[in-house]
């Protein structure tokens, strides 16, 4: 994915503009680069007051976790043949098993608002402390080969718990979420936004969590591609063959996945199935679709 550097630590996020028409005309997002701002302790303060104008507005919301891996269960357990061969309560079985036991290290959001405004944040974490806490160390190395800063993520990171109040003002009627390969992404998501509780006992009561926190309006971008012909499977892939403009990021992380996210899935929603996406509603890859 091409990537343009971006000034960071800005005080307050920039926002572009998106032309949206009203719900019953399909809504088509424009060619251009949404800049991701980057997030840590020195300037959460100012991005929380615009956080606010978005939460007020929004529509849509896109978000993408990184996380340190997976400990738990099969290290493969990504894999396609793995995830058929096992029941939706298996699946999330081992999602709930790590979520419970991991912490997460960025939370990348993109947000569109009914009047048109387009912003996107990454949040940089700072419980995970490598030296104590279990991971997966090819994960983690995966993702400083990717330009994750993980030692400065504890000098300079958020809290989780400061986090967590900002994103509960998004979580209102009338907004949709959206992700990619969603049982972490969402599972994360959940646990930050319950301030750190254990995930539910089974997948009902995991999804009824859901719909209280997030409403029903719930899309896996993955499950809707794997409907298309010839699509690719992985994000990036995906966004491109949409045409989606990659976003203007410092490094291919959580809030550039966030608005690639968001991007493919308002081209997949209005221009490849015409609005009619009932049947993707609160289906994640990964949990309930292989």
């Amino acid at each position: 994915m091409a990537t343009m550097p971006l000034q960071q630590s800005a005080p307050m996020p920039a926002v572009s503009t998106m032309p949206l028409q009203p719900p019953a005309v399909p809504m088509m997002p424009a060619p251009f680069a949404v800049p991701v701002h980057e997030v840590w302790a020195d300037n959460f303060h100012d991005v929380e007051a615009a956080i606010g104008y978005f939460a007020a507005h929004a529509r849509c919301v896109a978000v993408d976790v990184h996380y340190p891996g997976v400990v738990h269960g099969a290290a493969d357990h990504h894999h396609l043949h793995d995830l058929v061969a096992l029941t939706a309560e298996q699946r999330y079985a081992t999602v709930k098993a790590n979520v419970d036991a991991l912490k997460p290290l960025q939370l990348g959001l993109a947000v569109v608002t009914d009047d048109g405004m387009v912003a996107a944040w990454e949040f940089n974490l700072s419980d995970f402390d490598p030296a104590v806490d279990p991971h997966a160390a090819s994960s983690v190395s995966y993702l400083r080969g990717r330009g994750l800063r993980c030692d400065d993520l504890r000098l300079r990171g958020i809290p989780v718990a400061k986090l967590t109040r900002a994103l509960r003002l998004i979580s209102r009627p009338g907004v949709s979420w959206v992700t990619h390969t969603g049982a972490y992404h969402v599972a994360y998501l959940m646990k930050v936004v319950s301030g750190g509780n254990k995930l539910a006992g089974d997948v009902a009561g995991f999804m009824a969590a859901v719909r209280r926190s997030l409403g029903e309006d719930v899309y896996d971008v993955a499950t809707m591609a794997s409907d298309c012909r010839d699509m690719p499977v992985g994000l990036e892939g995906i966004a491109s063959r949409l045409g989606v403009a990659p976003p203007l990021s410092m490094h291919p992380l959580a809030g550039a996945g966030s608005v690639l996210a968001l991007g493919a899935f308002m081209k997949l929603r209005f221009h490849v199935f015409r609005g009619n996406v009932a049947r993707y509603r609160g289906v994640l890859q990964g949990l309930q679709a292989a």
